[in-house]
């Protein structure tokens, strides 16, 4: 995380506020609540703080029944404090690339790097199922900091939910990383994969 910015924000119960809503699409102060075990005054203070402070904005939710629920969400300001790599190096050293020897070289050069990356990881994958090999690949790819955790999905089959992207600024330079990232995730796990992002309030 972002010294300067954890600086400002101070307390921990803030942080855990924020790692809570990162890993979501957004929580009440009732939920907040029952997760942090903190009272509902003590929880709503917080909320404001980091509101006013420009990290969190409020939505509306929908409910069945009775009048939305008002929800604290991320803003595009909480990313920094998450971790990130700069990547801008790499970035110049793709641009330059492609002014030396054409349009075609980053792409390549990507290609290459993902299918190194695949081929060592597919040396270390384990799991006899699909499901306990994206378990595997959960925490993989959890200890690179994109926040991952392996839950089961609305149809029962395996699913990996990531709630950050350290390499956010790179994939919207070159949106091919994208489909990299998917063909490596269907040969480590040896099935297809559909992949959907999802921006919440700014953030992925």
């Amino acid at each position: 995380m972002n010294q300067r910015l954890i600086a400002e924000i101070g307390r921990t119960q803030r942080l855990e506020i924020l790692n809570s809503l990162k890993r979501t699409r957004g929580m009440s102060v009732n939920e907040l609540v029952e997760r942090m075990k903190m009272s509902y005054m003590g929880i709503k203070q917080h909320c404001l703080t980091l509101q006013r402070d420009g990290y969190l904005d409020t939505w509306r939710r929908p409910q069945k029944m009775g009048r939305p629920e008002m929800v604290y969400r991320l803003t595009r300001r909480s990313h920094d404090l998450f971790q990130a790599d700069s990547n801008q190096f790499t970035i110049e050293l793709l641009k330059s690339a492609q002014e030396i020897y054409g349009p075609n070289v980053p792409e390549k050069l990507l290609y290459n790097v993902f299918e190194k990356k695949t081929a060592a990881l597919k040396a270390k994958v384990k799991g006899e199922t699909v499901a306990e090999r994206a378990k595997w690949l959960a925490r993989v790819r959890d200890g690179e900091g994109y926040m991952a955790q392996f839950t089961t999905g609305e149809g029962g089959g395996p699913q990996i939910l990531e709630c950050h992207s350290p390499i956010m600024n790179l994939l919207e330079q070159y949106p091919i990383i994208g489909r990299l990232e998917q063909d490596m995730f269907e040969v480590l796990l040896g099935t297809r994969v559909r992949r959907e992002m999802i921006r919440n309030s700014g953030l992925y």
